[in-house]
């Protein structure tokens, strides 16, 4: 796993360029601490950082091919890189044994092609030096970053694997894109493609992007998710299931150095730490983050499936004072505002596992996959619900909201579940057409940004969901849009900060398309989801995870706002220029901390904004490029 930058700027000089480049890679120094690389031509230079997981001597970045005409930098890891090689042999001298050769070779000869040949998680940057010529692809799921800034007016390129990385690669500070900011504040994330800022831009996933000198930048999708209906029968589908799944866990153990694996106790991390001791018998090390707040510690699970498994198993305490770690990864590794208070314990964890191993094997998107959010179950009850007599259910919400919601994780709390499954009620007509959940309904939004209410970027195309099977289209819109711009954000930033690779074998290309083959009656029984995942692997989930009730790596955002953590959100907000409303702010606070109702999710939004800005400078100016760019760092 690796760090990357490009750099193209007609009118700067070869030591402008390797000054910024500099401080970019510096930036990127936690993504690759093995080593590093630049390799610059007239106007043009590429960058690269190193964490050594394939071929650890070898496969130096940038790569060039033998004629010196394409230059390669890539983060990533392409688990099929053995056997395409084959493939490319009779057309290729290979001169290494890793993936990046493959890449190079197979990108050269096949040009964007070949992307779809490919298995694992990529971002990368091919330049053509003959045609003066920068191709851009990114992996289909959305597991590695790229981010670009492209200057028409100059004519200047530059992309870079972190938003902080690449402000190092411009002299302009960046301005706060508003579209976004109202994004932010419905999903707690902006939407794919776009950024907290106006100038910068995300590579989609399964996209690839090119760009020539004074050109408009072309793209292109490589790969689209098909929703084509399973032919076979159940049985045969929870074969190829089983047989998909171990495949892939056994791929993603591609490395010269020791593979370990997180491990909460739910069914996705309990199912690969069992195929990794029982099918593939390895011994790993497995861990995991323990809460101080019972509703929230997943830890004695844990701990009990590592007992079963027999796996080295190592657990850290979650401490409230490491909150300051949460603020520095918003700022020095997200670079714009992300909700998921989450972020903090994926670090944490991932901390843990970087004492002892550099790859940590996940269960993201197991929920996406197999139809396992809550959310899910409470649109089947909405089903019912909206059925009643308009009476009773008026009478139903007068009862439950007489009563306090409660700070509870809703796992083991039935009002605070009740709690929610109203708030999803009267957010229906907001989750379209992009079925997501929303921080803040039309009238939260309109109170906090009163000026912004209506502003918004529109949400992506999804695939067409024949007859209109609800379930499956929030599967979708969840593994398209919120998997990528969330979960796969926070685990890559969070783990990432610590130089560990966080591999998932649940976005396997095979697993992900057969996943969405099946119909929504399949993935569903009653009010229990993942069914196809549970049956398809009958002796390795124990009994004791099947009957756990759905969790998650949930955080105690209620609890923390409580206390000083509101106190500073107030403080911070009224020494910032915002869009925010700070009466309504303080309202919800309020209301937050007299126990009636639980705002923690929201104000933990508008404190992920506030210390986003709380940079001197603000928000382009927290990147800021302008500073430290006198001297070019050691060893650049």
């Amino acid at each position: 796993m690796c760090g990357l930058t490009v750099l193209y700027h007609p009118a700067w000089s070869v030591e402008r360029l390797r000054r910024h480049t500099g401080v970019a890679l510096e930036r990127l120094a936690h993504r690759g601490p093995d080593g590093h690389g630049i390799w610059n031509d007239a106007g043009v230079i590429l960058g690269h950082r190193r964490l050594a997981i394939v071929d650890l001597a070898g496969s130096p970045q940038p790569m060039s091919d033998p004629t010196h005409r394409y230059h390669l930098v890539y983060n990533g890891e392409i688990y099929n890189h053995q056997s395409l090689r084959h493939a490319l042999t009779p057309r290729w001298t290979f001169r290494t044994s890793g993936d990046t050769e493959l890449l190079l070779a197979g990108l050269v000869l096949l040009g964007p092609a070949f992307l779809n040949r490919l298995e694992g998680m990529w971002a990368l940057a091919l330049w053509d030096g003959d045609s003066r010529t920068l191709l851009l692809a990114r992996d289909r799921m959305g597991k590695k970053p790229l981010f670009y800034q492209h200057d028409a007016g100059q004519s200047a390129f530059s992309c870079a694997s972190e938003l902080p990385a690449l402000a190092a690669l411009t002299d302009t500070p960046w301005s706060r894109d508003e579209e976004s900011t109202a994004d932010f504040f419905r999903y707690g994330y902006p939407l794919p493609g776009f950024t907290a800022y106006r100038e910068v831009r995300e590579l989609l996933p399964g996209h690839w992007l090119r760009w020539r000198p004074g050109e408009a930048i072309e793209q292109g999708r490589y790969w689209s998710l098909s929703l084509t209906p399973f032919t076979g029968s159940r049985n045969e589908a929870r074969e190829r299931l089983r047989t998909a799944l171990i495949r892939s866990v056994e791929q993603r153990l591609m490395a010269d150095v020791e593979v370990g694996a997180l491990l909460s106790g739910g069914v996705d991390s309990t199912l690969i730490v069992a195929i990794l001791t029982r099918i593939l018998h390895r011994s790993p090390r497995t861990f995991t983050l323990g809460f101080p707040v019972a509703s929230f510690d997943e830890s004695p699970m844990a701990r009990r499936v590592a007992t079963l498994f027999g796996t080295r198993h190592r657990e850290a305490r979650f401490d409230l004072e490491q909150m300051e770690l949460l603020d520095r990864l918003l700022r020095e590794q997200v670079g714009q505002p992300l909700a998921d208070p989450s972020l903090l314990p994926v670090a944490l964890v991932a901390k843990l596992a970087g004492e002892e191993v550099k790859v940590i094997l996940s269960g993201d998107g197991g929920d996406e996959l197999f139809c396992g959010y809550q959310r899910y179950q409470a649109r089947v009850l909405l089903r019912w619900y909206t059925r009643l007599p308009l009476r009773l259910r008026r009478w139903g919400e007068r009862l439950i909201l007489s009563r306090p919601e409660g700070m509870a994780h809703h796992s083991h709390d039935w009002m605070k579940k009740a709690h929610l499954f109203l708030a999803a009620q009267r957010r229906l007509g907001d989750e379209t057409p992009y079925f997501a959940p929303r921080l803040f309904d039309r009238e939260g939004l309109t109170a906090l940004l009163p000026e912004l209410s209506h502003a918004g970027h529109a949400p992506p195309e999804l695939p067409e969901v024949a007859n209109h099977q609800e379930l499956t289209r929030m599967m979708v819109a969840d593994a398209l849009i919120y998997l990528p711009q969330d979960i796969l954000t926070k685990v890559d930033r969070a783990s990432m900060a610590f130089s560990v690779e966080s591999r998932c074998p649940f976005l396997d290309r095979e697993v992900v398309e057969l996943a969405f083959s099946w119909p929504a009656s399949w993935h569903r029984r009653g009010f229990s989801g993942k069914r196809m995942l549970l049956e398809s692997f009958p002796d390795l989930i124990p009994g004791f995870v099947r009957r756990r009730r759905k969790q998650g790596f949930a955080v105690p955002v209620a609890h923390w706002l409580k206390g000083v953590a509101g106190d500073r959100l107030l403080d911070r907000l009224q020494a910032l220029d915002t869009p925010l409303n700070p009466e309504e702010v303080a309202r919800l606070l309020a209301i937050h901390r007299s126990g009636r109702q639980d705002h923690g999710l929201r104000l933990w939004a508008i404190h992920a904004y506030v210390e986003s800005l709380s940079h001197p400078g603000g928000p382009g100016a927290m990147l800021a490029p302008g500073g430290g760019l006198e001297a070019t760092p050691p060893g650049f």
